[in-house]
Order: structure tokens, then sequence, then C-alpha cells
């Protein structure tokens, strides 16, 4: 298989390097072929210099498109050049590269189409914080209302699509914290998912961009999001 590993960046200078020198330090001996594909999203620092010197194909985007646009930006280059399977990974280092074959195999495997990296269905490796795990297990909760599915990591970054799935995030992505709505998306396409356990890391380097009073807006924003494209599918059939 010719898989693209889509890492979206925007400040990345304290992690990329050791993250792509583990990518492909793990990838090299794999039977398939992987190709990392940086989306730098006009990182302020060092990130696309980085990248230039590393083995990646970097997409150096005009406009911050925000993480939203910057992995539609990365799925839309694999759909083009024809990868059998996307994977999505941070690049702050939270996402070893180690765990990257878990998710294709369990695709191998045919459980679903999109296949989601889980910390906690067997809670090793770094946990996120407590008041994090609250949100996450609230948006568990409205996925699980809305939809019947449980995902115990819906904000989880790091999956893996199929090209039925590459297809439809080509068409539709969501613009910001994209992962627990997308989630909705492909529920009403009628797209299997499923989650696998993986380990996690604390953020290698860089600042997250949910903090303080952020955090109410990101839980607010994400909300409305879920609801309306639950309603917007119920009341017009698409996206």
């Amino acid at each position: 298989m010719n898989i693209a590993v889509v890492i979206p960046c925007y400040n990345e200078e304290d992690s990329l390097e050791s993250l792509l020198e583990d990518f492909e330090k793990y990838t090299s001996d794999l039977e398939d072929n992987y190709v990392a594909i940086i989306v730098n999203d006009c990182s302020k620092d060092s990130t696309p210099l980085i990248a230039k010197r590393l083995n990646c194909v970097l997409l150096d985007l005009p406009v911050n498109l925000g993480i939203g646009g910057a992995v539609q930006t990365g799925f839309k280059y694999g759909l083009l050049h024809d990868f059998d399977l996307v994977i999505q990974m941070d690049g702050d280092g939270q996402h070893p590269p180690s765990e990257i074959g878990k998710l294709v195999d369990a695709y191998k495997s045919g459980k679903a189409e999109v296949i989601i990296g889980s910390r906690f269905i067997e809670n090793q490796g770094f946990q996120s914080t407590q008041i994090r795990r609250v949100g996450i297990q609230y948006f568990s909760f409205l996925i699980k209302a809305l939809t019947g599915i449980s995902i115990s990591d819906p904000t989880s970054g790091f999956r893996a699509f199929g090209r039925n799935a590459m297809q439809i995030v080509c068409s539709y992505y969501p613009e910001k914290y994209p992962e627990p709505e997308i989630i909705i998306c492909f529920y009403h396409h009628g797209l299997k998912m499923t989650e696998i356990p993986v380990v996690m890391k604390d953020r290698q380097g860089g600042k997250s961009s949910i903090h303080s009073w952020k955090s109410a807006y990101y839980m607010i924003k994400v909300t409305l999001g879920i609801l309306f494209s639950h309603l917007r599918i119920n009341f017009y059939g698409n996206y």
C-alpha cells in the first residue's frame, strides 16, 4: 500500500525534526510505502526550514487556514496522488510513529473505513489533563446521544482514512477543532468507524491552541458544529 501520513504544522520547530527522524526510522523497514506530508500552516518559526532538509513532502500554505484547512490540504494531496490510505497525526510529537502500524493493521483487517486511535481504551501513556478529559467525555456523550455510536476519544487527531473517507474530507472538513464534528459527517455518510488502543505522549514542544478562556470557546464551538452538522444532514440530506 501507498500510505500518506499528513502532519499539519504551525510553529512545531521544537518537535518536528525528532518526529520525522522517528518516522523514517520506524517506517523504513515496513512493507508498505510511507510518505510524510508536512502541511506548513504559515508557521512563524523554523518549521518549514526543518522540513525542507528532511525526507518529506512539504506543502507551504500561502495563508493560515487553521487545523481544518491544513488537514484538508494534505488529504487533497493524498487523493490527487492516488494514495491508498491517509494517516493523520499531530506535529507536536504526541503521536509516536511507532504506533502508526496499529492503525494500518486495523484498516487492513477490514474493521472499518475510519480508524481512530484512542488513548482511553487501555489507559496507557499520556491521558491528557483532567479538564480536557471532562470535555472529551462530554463530546463522547453528545455523539452517542445523536448517533448511537460510542467513541471514547472523539478529539483524537491520530486516525487512518480509506479512500471513501478521503473523498469526504476533501469535499467537506470543519474549519476549527474538526475531529469530533467530522465523526457526525462520517456517520451520516454510512462509513464504518472503529477505535483501537494507542499510546500517546504529552506534546514535545510548542503550545496548544486550546487554553484558558479558549477552553470554553472550544466547547461551545464544537457543540454547535456537531449539532448543526447533525441537523443539516437530517433536513437537507447533504453537507
